[in-house]
């Protein structure tokens, strides 16, 4: 069989005896091979399902065996190609580690996203993106400036046919309007010391009250700031050998890691929106 053959099929409905047995007989009448399959009822009285399919038929032809069903079911779903890579734009600042680790996955194979572009409020990270072939802009934000930032941003995602908008250390907060428009599609990272320690030098503060956690959460962009359904989160150990240097460079590993798994898991179908919560198919 071809790449092509293997597909990923999502599906959200709301909850009911016998979904499996239905989905899979589809998979079973246009002929496919379950090559895995997750699915969850959630309290919500939703019910999600992820199931990857190989076979011979087209697209269309599982596209048609399926709609009847999705109708039948009321449930949103989606098809695609299994290892897929999802067209990425990154918007950034000035520190380099989230932005480095994204671009050497991406180029070493182990991400499966595109990454079409950079844009940045500063150029600090041109050289970098540049290195890895990766077209880089630089804007001007600016309370006065702002405003015609993410209209760019919005018409790139539009002309660009955009799926995942990822925020690796930009440290500007976005629009109720630019949010709304990303709603589901737009992944941001931030160390775990928030809400306890806001502002500068948060590390600087962590080490001051002697903290013995530090990590990482990468969550979907809401208007309400750092608060968004969480994806993936990380921590380490520390203890009171460590000086503020060292606790940054472990921070900056967690963001780093943190991100790169919660981009992965939302290029491969595997995150799924339930009110203020995800479901993880991992």
């Amino acid at each position: 069989m071809s790449p092509s053959s293997h597909w990923v099929l999502t599906l959200e409905c709301p909850d009911r005896p016998g979904i499996v047995h239905a989905v899979t007989g589809a998979v079973a009448a246009a002929q496919g091979n379950i090559t895995e399959l997750q699915q969850f009822s959630s309290d919500s009285g939703r019910f999600f399902m992820r199931v990857q399919v190989q076979s011979g038929f087209e697209r269309s032809a599982f596209e048609e065996s399926v709609r009847p069903l999705a109708a039948y079911l009321q449930a949103r779903w989606h098809l695609d190609e299994v290892g897929r890579p999802r067209r990425t734009l990154v918007l950034a600042s000035k520190a380099a580690h989230c932005l480095n680790d994204l671009l050497f996955r991406q180029r070493s194979g182990l991400l499966p996203v595109e990454l079409t572009g950079v844009m940045a409020n500063h150029p600090d990270l041109r050289p970098l993106a540049t290195f890895y072939g990766v077209p880089f802009s630089e804007h001007v934000v600016l309370p006065e400036t702002k405003a015609d930032f993410e209209r760019a941003v919005l018409d790139r995602v539009e002309a660009e046919d955009i799926e995942l908008v990822v925020l690796a250390r930009y440290m500007q907060v976005l629009s109720p309007d630019l949010c709304a428009a990303l709603a589901g599609r737009a992944i941001n990272i931030h160390h775990s010391f928030l809400p306890g320690f806001k502002g500068a030098n948060p590390y600087r503060q962590a080490h001051d009250r002697g903290v013995k956690l530090i990590g990482a959460t990468a969550h979907f962009v809401t208007q309400d700031l750092d608060e968004g359904p969480i994806i993936e989160q990380n921590v380490t150990r520390v203890d009171h050998t460590k000086d503020t240097p060292e606790l940054v460079a472990m921070g900056q590993e967690q963001e780093s890691r943190t991100l790169a798994e919660a981009v992965r898991l939302y290029a491969e179908h595997r995150v799924f929106l339930d009110g203020n919560r995800t479901v993880i198919f991992r």
